[in-house]
């Protein structure tokens, strides 16, 4: 049993797989040819093998910057890794976290099928990490074993479709259009970003991150691969002098000259945010017409929930802008928690791109230049004492030196983990009732008000009866 899982565990938090399978699925079922059918497939796999390469560049750059910064400024504390704290939980939990995972998977299309929430969650990696949490606070809250997972496989589904459901409203604005949806366990600091910028934007049209102009002897700047590197360049060489050479090139660059060094990992983000955009491109192209299958034939209306990057190329200006307003947002955090006595939470640099990009690409379509820097501080500020809030629900494994980074842990974990606090078994399973209940409930007022709307619409279109003379 524990092999077919590990097998079924190494397909399916494998996201380029889940998305070329439900290219193949959606494919199929439009009846299209064997041809067709293994071109999309292979297209959208290698695609997001693409977007997953670039997200791979841009995270091994990130890595020494995060320890220039930790030795700069001689940081210590809680550093919030998904990977790390996940590793942890397996030890304990990875049989019950596999498994709320793939039955969580099961509910999600069931509620999509049953529910106006049409979202089919396919960042299957992190669908993983939180079902590894939702495994740790029902084990704390003293759950046996199969109601661990039973429990755990309902919260699991309800997040997955209730997460893209948050973002949505504002996707529409990224996209425009409603045909796919963003699936990440930072998508309530996403969401927090366009809110933050919806009542921060003033009157009038804001002007887009997009729209920067440069004099013409810095045309260059326009061109996105270079403003990229060159920003990075700037900041990497600015933490660098402060992290000293001796530091980087005894620790991190092998003997290379530090800023030659830095000068290189600047410009490896910037390939690594290029080869992002070139895989993002890729997936969209196949991925929106082949769920059409789905949408058409099996789950009605179906949309995808597809991984953070699939935003970045609608506004990649607003992609750097979001990255640098979140991380300053997590200083700004870890300097309050230092000024208040609490335990300090450590920016993560990568979960400050991820989810700052996506959160400046938010900000930026609904606000323009400043809800991309507005926006994306507040999601800053929110993934800082997010984590921080969450480390007692977690248990014993919530002292260790690291905990979960993005905004959904926080945010489900503390609603699920405060209800077990408060009122124990009982209160989980009756608070998952309610959440079960107010999906149908949100889904039959919808269609409620559709019917009227359709029927005041026929009885608008129809004609007048004529009047009779006597």
């Amino acid at each position: 049993m524990d092999a077919v899982i590990d097998v079924l565990l190494d397909i399916f938090t494998q996201p380029a797989v889940i998305v070329a399978l439900i290219a193949l699925i959606g494919l199929a079922v439009q009846g299209k040819s064997f041809s067709d059918v293994l071109k999309g497939t292979i297209r959208t796999l290698v695609g997001f093998l693409v977007l997953a390469a670039g997200a791979g560049v841009v995270v091994g750059s990130l890595d020494p910057f995060g320890a220039m910064f930790q030795h700069a400024f001689n940081v210590q504390g809680v550093v919030p890794n998904n990977e790390a704290i996940v590793a942890q939980v397996l030890l304990d939990y990875g049989s019950a976290a596999a498994l709320i995972f793939f039955f969580g998977m099961i509910v999600n299309i069931v509620l999509a099928a049953t529910t106006r929430f049409k979202y089919i969650y396919l960042s299957g990696h992190v669908a993983f990490y939180i079902a590894a949490m939702f495994a740790v606070i029902l084990g704390v809250a003293g759950f046996e074993p199969w109601a661990v997972v039973l429990w755990g496989s309902i919260a699991q589904g309800i997040y997955m479709v209730v997460s893209p459901a948050l973002v949505q409203p504002f996707m529409r604005r990224v996209t425009g259009s409603d045909d796919v949806a963003l699936g990440h366990t930072g998508g309530a600091g996403v969401a927090l970003s366009g809110l933050v910028a919806l009542i921060t934007r003033g009157k009038g049209r804001s002007k887009s991150t997009e729209e920067i102009s440069f004099p013409s002897g810095l045309g260059f700047l326009r061109d996105t691969t270079v403003i990229v590197a060159l920003s990075m360049a700037v900041i990497y060489i600015i933490v660098g002098l402060f992290a000293g050479a001796a530091y980087i090139e005894g620790e991190l660059s092998n003997g290379q000259n530090f800023i030659v060094f830095l000068a290189l990992q600047a410009a490896t983000f910037s390939a690594g945010v290029f080869i992002i955009l070139a895989g993002v491109r890729v997936v969209l192209a196949e991925i929106v017409p082949a769920f059409k299958g789905i949408s058409e034939k099996l789950v009605k209306n179906a949309k995808p929930a597809l991984d953070v990057p699939i935003v970045f190329p609608f506004a990649p200006n607003a992609v750097l802008i979001g990255f640098l307003a979140s991380f300053v947002g997590g200083i700004v955090g870890m300097l309050g928690m230092a000024a208040l006595g609490t335990a300090i939470i450590i920016p993560g640099v990568v979960a400050h791109f991820m989810t700052g990009a996506a959160s400046g690409v938010i900000g930026n379509a609904v606000g323009g230049r400043r809800g991309a820097v507005l926006g994306a501080f507040a999601n800053g500020v929110a993934i800082t004492f997010l984590p921080l809030f969450l480390l007692p629900v977690l248990g014993d494994i919530g002292f260790s030196n690291s905990t979960f980074s993005d905004s959904d842990y926080g945010v489900f974990g503390l609603i699920l983990g405060g209800v077990s606090g408060a009122g124990g078994q009982i209160a989980v399973i009756v608070a998952l009732a309610v959440a079960l209940v107010a999906l149908y409930g949100t889904t039959f007022a919808l269609r409620g008000r559709d019917r009227r709307k359709v029927a005041e619409a026929e009885a608008d279109a129809s004609p007048a009866p004529a009047a009779t003379s006597r």
